[in-house]
């Protein structure tokens, strides 16, 4: 009685007063019901697209629809109206190659590489970011994904393209955890997140340890893609490597990644510098750091810096820095060519400092134990830098070949020692790469390639870079010379390569043969072939049989070579291939 009474009052004291209860409820409706329109529209224009009944959000977009009050009849024919089946189509026509005989493999090859370059053509990565749910929980079919190699490949290349995708660094460390580490050395978002880069790293690492020379060659340029990232990356790997490097099992080989590592680097154009001097141990000598950093920084030496270094390293007293500050390659490079490049000019006053301190750095061997002083090894600094000494001086005054004909003997004694076979074969480089060397140049072989197959003789480690010397004279067009001599010189340069697989260096030698046949005078892979049917005997290994066969069955290489009787080498070489191609 009393709410009745009430509002019959409030009725009687404002008869023409306005209820603003039902002005309230009026507007709350028309903006629900715009909102519904808005809704319907959004969720029509989405039923209107084709094959949206294939999409995974198609039931949580009907609920949103039929909750504004959507018509179900207008959504079953969008939905039907839209539905071209394109999955089904590909399908259809996948089962067609099938049947039509293309082998499986080929044909989801095929779907494979069709579908990876749509993804790659049409990722959004804010639409990837937003399939992860609201409470954080990934997607189902994501570590299903991850196991197949095709869309790992995927993943990894759209990381490339956005690193910041919340999405695929996710994925990035799924697939680390998966234990397919290995692949990922290429992938710059690892280097964001410490502990993938840590895992790739010890992966690759370990790879290449075991791996040897082949692995280096191979996987360097990705490895140092990864670790020169950023300067984080690239100071956290070299300490890492470092402290690895002292252990007395295995330390050389990883000492050797460091330095390649470091020599990739500084061919990057990045200024390691600081870090390379900073990882020398040598905090304690600054003015050894600084003049060591000055000519690394400018790529160049000079005398004073020298002469700093010569009298902390010469100084019998006490003992000098550590001998790594030194042993940087790029600075062991910088001396050799000031001493073995016959264009550079070293004042007499100062020769002597150069020569101390490139024989320092490669003969003085340093010891040190826990809680005692280094000790130093210095029995072949005296030999080693009379050896560098005179070859320096035989170099400087004779450069012609009939010059130093007298000399001979005393070369190849000094060759004997690595650094000076380093540096003479420096000196042949720039010398017979001269555009006028061999033409004005008379002898069948010349002494300075006559002093490369004495380097490749004494120093297995440097056959790659002999080979790649006498590649490049291979390759040279030589088109001031007649065809005839031309032709003589290129024989003659193939005969310094089969010794230098005689001494070992067989499978880069006859992969480059392999490599240059269709550029190559025919008679030329016939003298190569014939000299090496000579060389060899079985039993042969699978990589070499599979590299020289080819060359060996092709008639018009070998068929001069053969004889009725089938006793020939070329017949004899095939025959022990087919025979034993189960066991090779």
């Amino acid at each position: 009685m009393a709410d009745t009474d009430d509002a019959d009052y409030n009725s009687d004291e404002y008869p023409n007063s306005p209820s603003y209860d039902n002005r309230d409820n009026e507007v709350n409706e028309e903006e629900e019901e715009e909102d519904a329109e808005a809704v319907q529209a959004e969720c029509l224009e989405l039923f209107s697209q084709r094959d949206f009944i294939m999409e995974s959000n198609v039931l949580s977009v009907l609920k949103r629809y039929l909750q504004a009050g959507g018509s179900p009849v207008t959504v079953v024919e969008l939905l039907s109206a839209n539905f071209t089946s394109l999955a089904g189509m590909v399908n259809v026509m996948a089962n067609w190659l099938i049947q039509t005989g293309v082998p499986f493999s080929e044909v989801t090859t095929l779907v494979e590489q069709h579908l990876t370059g749509m993804v790659i053509k049409n990722f959004d990565p804010k639409k990837a970011d937003s399939i992860f749910n609201s409470d954080g929980n990934m997607p189902e079919w994501l570590p299903e994904m991850i196991q197949h190699p095709t869309w790992r490949s995927l993943f990894y290349k759209l990381a490339e393209q956005y690193p910041d995708c919340l999405m695929l660094n996710f994925t990035i460390k799924m697939i680390s955890d998966a234990g397919f580490q290995g692949e990922i050395t290429s992938v710059s978002t690892a280097c964001h997140q410490i502990e993938v880069f840590s895992r790739v790293l010890k992966t690759s690492v370990a790879s290449f340890l075991s791996g040897g020379e082949e692995a280096l060659t191979k996987h360097l340029p990705e490895f140092t893609k990864m670790v020169c990232h950023g300067e984080h990356t690239y100071l956290y790997s070299q300490l890492l490597m470092h402290l690895a490097a002292e252990d007395s099992q295995g330390g050389a080989n990883m000492k050797r990644l460091c330095q390649e590592l470091q020599k990739s680097a500084v061919e990057k154009g990045l200024d390691v510098t600081p870090i390379t001097v900073a990882l020398s141990h040598a905090n304690e000598y600054p003015r050894a750091c600084q003049a060591l950093s000055s000519m690394l920084s400018r790529k160049a030496l000079n005398p004073a810096d020298i002469t700093v270094l010569f009298k902390m390293y010469s100084d019998n007293e006490k003992a000098g820095p550590p001998v790594a500050l030194i042993r940087v390659p790029e600075f062991l490079d910088l001396l050799i060519d000031a001493l073995y490049n016959p264009s550079h000019r070293i004042n007499p006053e100062h020769m002597s400092k150069y020569i101390y301190l490139l024989a320092y750095s490669v003969s003085v061997v340093e010891s040190q134990r826990r809680g005692k002083n280094r000790r130093l090894n210095k029995e072949e600094l005296k030999s080693t830098s009379q050896a560098i000494e005179k070859t320096h001086s035989l170099i400087c005054r004779h450069k012609g070949s009939s010059e130093l004909i007298a000399e001979v003997t005393t070369l190849f004694t000094c060759i004997k020692f690595p650094v000076v076979g380093m540096g003479i074969l420096h000196w042949v480089d720039v010398t017979v790469s001269e555009p006028n060397f061999f033409k004005l140049n008379t002898d069948h072989t010349p002494l300075h390639l006559v002093l490369v197959d004495e380097i490749v003789s004494n120093h297995p480690l440097l056959h790659q870079k002999a080979l790649e010397l006498l590649v490049r004279l291979f390759e040279n067009t030589y088109d001031e010379l007649d065809v005839l001599v031309r032709l003589e010189l290129k024989k003659m340069l193939l005969d310094r390569m089969l010794h230098l697989l005689h001494k070992g260096c067989v499978i880069p030698v006859v992969t480059f043969i392999t490599k240059c046949v269709e550029d190559t005078d025919i008679s030329l892979v016939r003298h190569f072939v014939t000299e090496l049917l000579d060389m060899i005997a079985p039993p042969y290994t699978v990589e070499f049989v599979q590299l020289l066969l080819p060359l060996i069955e092709n008639k018009a290489i070998t068929d001069t070579l053969r004889t009725s009787d089938g006793k020939d080498p070329v017949s004899e070489f095939i025959n022990h291939c087919q025979a034993n191609v189960g066991q090779v």
